[in-house]
């Protein structure tokens, strides 16, 4: 990968990164709201319950771009964590954080579907092959 396309990616990381602590900052959404109507208390949970669950996408979203900028450091961004090939520009373009390849991903996802360990994701294709 070029420097200068490295650049590109660097910067789409850093405002990427600045807009997810923007939105991370704002945790109005979770505070405990009484009321003195039962409806509208359950109402309140189940809004804090969706805003919880979003605020953790977002961290784990800011987590994956904080690890891409980490590689982009270490000279390995574009690399699959996993294989170590070249993970495919168009994909880098769609999703600059992607630390996998297509095909890495994949078997992330269908592992991770079937309640695998996020950690050994890929421990059992590294024993089979």
């Amino acid at each position: 990968m070029t420097k200068t396309e490295t650049a590109k990616f660097k910067l789409i990381l850093d405002t990427k990164q600045a807009e997810l602590a923007r939105v991370l900052r704002n945790r109005e959404a979770i505070a405990i709201e009484k009321s003195a109507d039962a409806l509208d208390e359950v109402q309140h949970a189940a809004e804090r319950e969706l805003a919880i669950r979003n605020l953790d996408r977002e961290s784990g979203l800011l987590r994956q771009v904080k690890g891409a900028l980490m590689r982009i450091e270490e000279g390995t961004f574009g690399v699959c964590n996993h294989c170590e090939d070249d993970i495919n520009p168009r994909r880098l373009n769609a999703v600059p954080w992607a630390q996998y390849c297509i095909h890495c991903q994949e078997l992330a996802d269908r592992r991770a579907d079937a309640d695998y360990d996020s950690d050994n994701v890929f421990e059992e294709v590294s024993l089979a092959a």
